[in-house]
């Protein structure tokens, strides 16, 4: 096996086994946080996984919004294509606190 996929099984192993509390935890609907300070493991989650996943769901959003300008336009909903493929995604990964998955 090539150091590269050593290096990815070990990279996805490891993130698995931080991001398995926040799974159980989001499923149960019990609240990650207590309401001062975020836990360095859901710090981390939202670091290493979450944060890039809210910049790739922005791009995509974004070229679903250049591919739909025809057909919103025509509707006249382009302000709320916009706001719900772009907008929503960037607050969620830009303006949200580290941590905190309200």
């Amino acid at each position: 096996m090539t150091k590269l996929g050593k290096r990815t099984i070990v990279f996805l192993t490891v993130a698995s086994l931080v991001l398995l509390p926040v799974g159980v935890a989001l499923a149960q609907g019990q609240q990650l946080l207590d309401d001062t300070q975020p836990e360095a493991g859901a710090m981390i989650a939202d670091v290493v996984l979450i944060r890039p996943l809210g910049i790739a769901s922005m791009i995509l959003g974004a070229a679903a919004f250049i591919v739909s300008i025809p057909f919103t336009a025509s509707g006249g909903n382009v302000d709320e294509a916009w706001d719900t493929l772009v907008t929503k995604p960037a607050k969620f990964t830009f303006k949200r606190p580290l941590g905190q998955f309200d």
